[in-house]
């Protein structure tokens, strides 16, 4: 089953106190199609200006990545610069530049529109709603968004919700959304606006699913070592919406199931900077450390 990505293409840099890159491949549609892969073809929607390295177009390809959607335009490429320091949880925007990007609308190839799992990562909400209106009956749809646009289009992204079956959010984002600090409360918010589930993103406290009647916490996997924490988020939602479309099962069991595969694929992300360990995962390693959280997890009742 086909999975559709509409979100930013980007070159980011990146600085840590592990290291620093310049303009390295980055943007939300990217990570998640680099995590996604493992599980089903991706479909990327996105832009990009006429700097935008050859190498990278050639990388995504050789990734099995379907860019029959990846706008090339006049221009530079969308770019973002921040750095972290030891709280790896908060990242500091030293500068953003839409460049390109400011003006990106969304058009589905013909052969897009029938993808029956869809991910809407967090671009501006209306164009989310106008990704929405392109595809046809999508057996799953996933929405991200970010706090900019929960200030800024908080009306388009309510309206979004109310169409979609799976939000995620971050603790930080949920309760400015919700407008309260207690995590229940926020999450029975979002659920009574009509979506099926809320993952809320713990970053290194891993991740929790709400549904009705159903509540589930998975840990983040244990690395000895983290350097870039850029990109965790989306490489979750590849995880999480690339098992769900390999197995074509939607039920509350596989929710839970698909929750472990998003924490699995973010501790890779997060162990070299950029895209380079997504690059290099295979299928074999995403199995290991899926078992590997099996066993975290278990435990004998009395």
């Amino acid at each position: 089953m086909g999975i559709l990505v509409v979100g930013s293409v980007a070159l980011d840099s990146v600085a840590t106190p592990f290291g620093q890159v310049e303009r390295a491949l980055g943007g939300s549609a990217v990570y998640f199609s680099l995590a996604a892969r493992h599980y089903r073809t991706v479909r990327l929607v996105g832009v990009v200006g006429d700097d935008f390295p050859e190498e990278y177009v050639r990388l995504l390809r050789e990734s099995a990545v379907d860019l029959r959607g990846l706008q090339s335009v006049p221009g530079q490429t969308f770019h973002w610069a921040g750095r972290y320091d030891h709280d790896l949880n908060v990242a500091h925007t030293l500068d953003t530049r839409l460049n390109v990007f400011a003006g990106f609308h969304p058009v589905l190839p013909d052969s897009y529109r029938a993808s029956e799992f869809v991910f809407l990562a967090n671009i501006d909400p209306t164009l989310q709603l106008d990704v929405l209106r392109q595809v046809e009956r999508p057996l799953l749809t996933v929405v991200d968004t970010m706090n900019f646009w929960i200030a800024g289009k908080r009306d388009a992204l309510t309206e979004v919700i109310r169409q979609t079956d799976v939000v995620l959010m971050n603790e930080a984002e949920l309760r400015q959304y919700a407008g309260t600090d207690r995590l229940l409360a926020g999450a029975r918010h979002v659920l009574s606006l009509g979506p099926r589930a809320l993952v809320v993103k713990k970053g290194e406290n891993g991740a929790a699913l709400f549904a009705d009647g159903v509540y589930f916490v998975a840990p983040a996997y244990p690395l000895e070592e983290v350097r870039d924490p850029t990109g965790a988020g989306d490489s979750f939602a590849g995880g999480f919406v690339g098992y769900l479309a390999r197995t074509g099962d939607v039920t509350d069991a596989a929710l839970r199931r698909a929750v472990i595969h998003g924490s699995v694929a973010a501790s890779f992300t997060v162990e070299d900077f950029s895209v380079r360990r997504l690059v290099r995962v295979t299928r074999d390693e995403v199995g290991r450390r899926f078992q590997d959280m099996r066993q975290f997890t278990w435990f004998e009742p009395d």
